[in-house]
């Protein structure tokens, strides 16, 4: 399971001082613990008080979920850092991305997302820029979590434009 993995990560990054990695770990595990409490108490509301602890714990697609805000908000905080010029702090954000990236599953080239796309354009039969939603609903499934959702969108853009 990825929760496992990076408690395991967690632990080697402790041992061997690697602080960029302790420091996004240790972020990560509180999303995740954040992200099992927030669903817990879902299930609570919803009257399915039996065996709560268990059903609350993330499974590896809800994991990868939080791992993805994380490199978002990675992502946009370099963007934002780098604008402003404070570029220490964008190289320390790109260190953590770098980190977080080794979680996350292998990223789908704009080739790729392309070729996706094209299929899913004539999947829906999606004739202009307004049908987008369309297109995204057959696309989004197939990339998810595998690659950039502004690339993903600006593709599609492209195609019915």
């Amino acid at each position: 399971m990825l929760k496992d993995k990076i408690k395991a990560d967690f632990k080697e990054a402790f041992k061997v001082k690697n602080q960029v990695k302790l420091s996004v770990l240790k972020m990560v595990s509180s999303e995740i613990g954040n992200a099992e409490i927030n669903k817990r108490a879902k299930l609570i509301k919803s009257s399915q008080s039996e065996n709560v602890e268990v059903a609350s714990a993330l499974n590896d697609e809800e994991v990868l979920q939080v791992v993805s805000r994380e490199v978002k908000k990675r992502k946009d905080s370099i963007e934002a850092f780098e604008k402003a010029g404070r570029l220490e702090l964008a190289e320390k954000e790109k260190a953590e991305l770098a980190a977080l990236m080794a979680y996350m599953p292998e990223q789908l080239s704009e080739a790729a997302i392309r070729d996706l796309a094209k299929k899913a354009v004539e999947q829906s039969n999606a004739k202009g820029e307004k049908e987008i939603g369309k297109v995204m609903a057959v696309l989004a499934p197939q990339v998810k979590g595998k690659a950039d959702g502004a690339l993903v969108n600006k593709v599609v853009r492209e195609l019915l434009g």
